[in-house]
């Protein structure tokens, strides 16, 4: 059995390791895992940047990678405490964006502002407890390649974007959006789809 499932399996342990990564009730890891653990664990390709107003919420526990020449611009908060947190190449996360693992954006997406993909969710349908004591529910979202997510976007937990799709501004992606298409709206709906005997965007 592997040192992390080792920690996993014991609670007392994990507990001791949890303390030790990250203040207690907070999601920022401690500075020295900042600064002497996270650079040897993660992954962060040739000419990427992430730039110095963003908050880096990653441990050490799951992966973080930032492919070749992708950016992550300021304001931004990346968390992969329940679930990787992988972004692939020439892929721009534009101002003020939100991304809570599991998550995984493709390469050449263009991600605009103010975007929310969290893949967590808090249970709370036993109303004899309080919902930040109940369980944390995931599911994964995917981005494809070469998508474009339009400015104050919300991606919800276990969806996935296929290749070259758009997402309108102000969009809430509740259900997967097919490859080649256009989605707007709240829940957000395909509006056009890419006919390739056409070579056209059509109306659906």
């Amino acid at each position: 059995m592997s040192l992390k499932d080792k920690i996993k399996n014991d609670p007392k342990l994990k507990k001791i390791v949890h303390r030790m990564l990250i203040p207690k009730g907070e999601a920022t890891p401690r500075f020295w895992v900042k600064l002497l653990v996270n650079p040897f664990l993660h992954k962060r390709g040739k000419g990427s940047k992430i730039r110095y107003r963003t908050r880096i919420d990653v441990l050490p526990f799951n992966r973080f990678e930032l492919g070749q020449n992708s950016t992550i611009e300021d304001f931004c908060t990346i968390n992969n405490g329940v679930g990787d947190v992988l972004i692939g190449e020439n892929t721009l996360i534009g101002m003020s964006n939100v991304i809570i693992g599991p998550v995984t954006i493709g390469n050449d997406v263009i991600m605009a502002q103010n975007i929310v993909v969290s893949a967590l969710n808090h249970e709370y349908r036993d109303v004899t407890m309080p919902i930040h004591a109940q369980k944390i529910l995931t599911a994964p979202i995917i981005i494809e390649d070469d998508c474009w997510i339009a400015a104050n976007a919300v991606i919800t937990a276990g969806v996935t974007i296929g290749k070259h799709s758009v997402v309108a501004a102000n969009a809430v992606v509740t259900k997967d959006i097919p490859p080649y298409s256009v989605a707007v709206g709240n829940p957000a709906k395909v509006i056009k789809k890419y006919d390739f005997d056409l070579k056209d965007w059509v109306r659906v």
